[in-house]
């Protein structure tokens, strides 16, 4: 028997996972103090730059003798420039358990023919990081973005290593507890948790991988974009706002705003419970049915920001076209957008929990899935 459809909707039905939603006080006339066509080399550019740079400092508890630079090309751009920088000069091992974790061993072993120790883990699951040799340059994703599974912890990342850790943590930082002295690069991008606008990245760096950018010279051609070193020396520029190619003023304004909005709720501490709670309305949500459940398959291990499902009702026919169904009814509904799972991934859901969401819109959307899975279950029966 059909559901009826729920009478709630939620105010905003955006739960992509990048670009994400912005924050809630976002409108578009709190960006009008944007250094609009100014260089951004000149003192009103470069202060919105560095303030960007101090005001994330300060939300994430990045240590000062940590550099922070904003860097071209997003969370993609970041990661490649510490890979082509610094890997080659010892042993590597590539850790992989979700789609953008599999593009970086492909750069590493393709583009860089790095003879790389690949280990790998199915979608839902997580590399056992005990196993792991640290004494090697290490490149890992915190959270996986497409598969819904993060890093519980930093404890298996020995404070002692030898290599370097390198971290995409682009759908982590700012929900996460990120243990910045087991990080030696940690990058992530503006669209992500803070709901910025896309195409610029961050790139933190520990004083042990400016020491590695000072003393190793990888053997490959380095393109421009990627250069942080001049005569052996770090280009500190680079980590006080003097970008290596011209950001958007805009976006930068915009990243300012959701600062100020993260840091006004109470920083690091709220923007972690907001993202918590979030999943937790999903959790929950899943515990109480028997038809889907969340791909990660360790509750230890279950993001608080992508939130990964996969549907288990026996009576599904194709799980792809069941998926990609049940996501068109919500969205031609308005009460929920963009939440169909990563092309790369298994069937499901994926649902954007980050800071930025309201509970309340969750909530809200969590009854037009019921509605959905029922509707496309009898839709799929009279189609047999």
């Amino acid at each position: 028997m059909a559901l009826n459809q729920p009478a709630t909707r939620p105010e905003n039905p955006r739960f992509s996972s990048g670009p994400c939603a912005k924050p809630p006080i976002f409108s578009l006339d709190k960006l009008s103090g944007a250094a609009l066509g100014r260089s951004h080399r000149a003192a009103v550019g470069k202060a919105k730059l560095k303030a960007a740079i101090e005001t994330t400092r300060e939300i994430l508890g990045v240590p000062a003798d940590y550099r922070i630079g904003i860097v071209p090309a997003s969370d993609t751009g970041a990661v490649e420039m510490a890979m082509w920088s610094m890997l080659g000069a010892r042993p590597v091992t590539m850790l992989a358990w979700e789609s953008f974790g599999a593009g970086w061993v492909t750069d590493a072993v393709k583009q860089l023919k790095l003879d790389a120790t690949v280990t790998t883990a199915e979608y839902g699951e997580i590399v056992d990081l005990s196993t792991v040799d640290f004494d090697t340059d290490v490149v890992f994703t915190w959270n996986g973005t497409t598969s819904g599974v993060r890093v519980p912890n930093g404890d298996a990342i020995p404070s002692d290593r030898a290599g370097l850790t390198i971290c995409d943590a682009t759908s982590a930082a700012f929900a996460q507890d990120l243990p910045w002295d087991k990080l030696d690069v940690t990058t992530f991008s503006w669209q992500k948790v803070m709901g910025g606008e896309a195409a610029h990245g961050m790139l933190i760096l520990s004083p042990r991988a400016v020491e590695r950018l000072e003393s190793y010279t990888p053997p490959w051609p380095m393109p421009k974009i990627f250069r942080m070193t001049k005569g052996g020396k770090l280009i500190e520029g680079i980590f006080v706002g003097e970008t290596i190619n011209t950001p958007s003023m805009l976006a930068v304004e915009d990243y300012l705003l959701a600062l100020d909005w993260g840091q006004a709720i109470g920083g690091l501490p709220a923007l972690m419970e907001r993202a918590n709670r979030n999943a937790q309305a999903i959790f929950d949500f899943c515990d109480a049915r028997d038809w889907i459940d969340n791909l990660a398959v360790d509750p230890a291990t279950r993001s608080n920001t992508s939130v990964c499902l996969k549907f288990t009702d026996p009576r599904i026919a194709d799980g792809v076209a069941f998926a990609k169904a049940v996501a068109k009814r919500l969205e031609a509904e308005g009460v929920a957008l963009d939440i169909g799972a990563y092309r790369d991934a298994p069937p499901g859901l994926r649902i954007w929990c980050g800071a930025t969401v309201e509970t309340s819109d969750i909530e809200a959307m969590l009854p037009w899935l019921d509605w959905a899975f029922q509707t496309e279950i009898e839709a799929q029966a009279e189609a047999a």
